[in-house]
Parts: C-alpha cells; sequence; structure tokens
C-alpha cells in the first residue's frame, strides 16, 4: 500500500548561481539576452524619433530635447554599447555555428574580447560624436 500521509517526495532542485562557478560564457550569455532586450528599446527610441519628425518642428524639437538631456545620453550610450555588443557576439556565434572555438579557454577569451570589444568601441564612438560636436 502507498503511504500518502507524507507528503510529496522530495525531489531535486536544479542548479542554481550558488552551486555553478561564474564565468565568462556565462556572463556573455546574459549580456546578449539585456542587451538584446535594449536594442527592442532603441527600436522603440527609433520610432518614436521618426513619429516626432513626422509630427512637426516642435514635436522633434521636444523629442530631440528629451534625448539630449543627461538621462536621454545615458539611455543612448548603453544602445551604443548594446549594438556593438551584440555586433561582436554575432560574430563569435557565427565561427561557432562552423564548429570553431568551443574549446573552453578559447570561448572565455572570446566571450571577454566581444566584451572589450564592446565597452571600447562605445567610448571610442562616444568621444568622437563629442568631437564633432554631435552631443
Amino acid at each position: 500500500m502507498t503511504d500518502t500521509s507524507g507528503g510529496l517526495p522530495e525531489r531535486p532542485t536544479s542548479p542554481h548561481l550558488q552551486v555553478w562557478r561564474w564565468h565568462v560564457t556565462m556572463a556573455c550569455s546574459i549580456l546578449h539576452r539585456g542587451t538584446l532586450m535594449a536594442l527592442y528599446v532603441g527600436a522603440l527610441l527609433l520610432a518614436g524619433w521618426a513619429l516626432a519628425l513626422a509630427s512637426g518642428p516642435d514635436a522633434y524639437a521636444c523629442y530631440t530635447g528629451l534625448l539630449g538631456s543627461f538621462l536621454g545620453k545615458v539611455v543612448l550610450f548603453g544602445e551604443t554599447f548594446s549594438l556593438l555588443y551584440v555586433l561582436a557576439y554575432t560574430v563569435r556565434q557565427s565561427f561557432w555555428d562552423l564548429g570553431k572555438g568551443f574549446a573552453p579557454k578559447f570561448a572565455d577569451l572570446t566571450g571577454a574580447c566581444a566584451i572589450a570589444f564592446a565597452a571600447v568601441a562605445t567610448i571610442v564612438v562616444w568621444v568622437i560624436a563629442a568631437q564633432t560636436g554631435a552631443l
């Protein structure tokens, strides 16, 4: 006979971040998901810019003023990083699609390179924008 008085049997739980060792490839995967979500926000910002442009000079001036504010520039900086990171990550993934770069040390190296490229290229883009008067 089955004993049902004890409730449900204890089941194993799936591993969590406390169990897994943190590594660059894991960070790249999480960062990739986050940057893709940020690019969706960027698409909405671009659609808002086009809508403001079509709505006339007053709406456009208001929208560009919002994007030119400190908070707007922070968001645009994040969007720049997101775009450049997804670009670098896609190149990395393209090599994986060819069956190359799966060795753990090499995968960590390419992940770190993708993050470093996005960070450095974002700063370079913003420095050039500041020097040309775009900010």
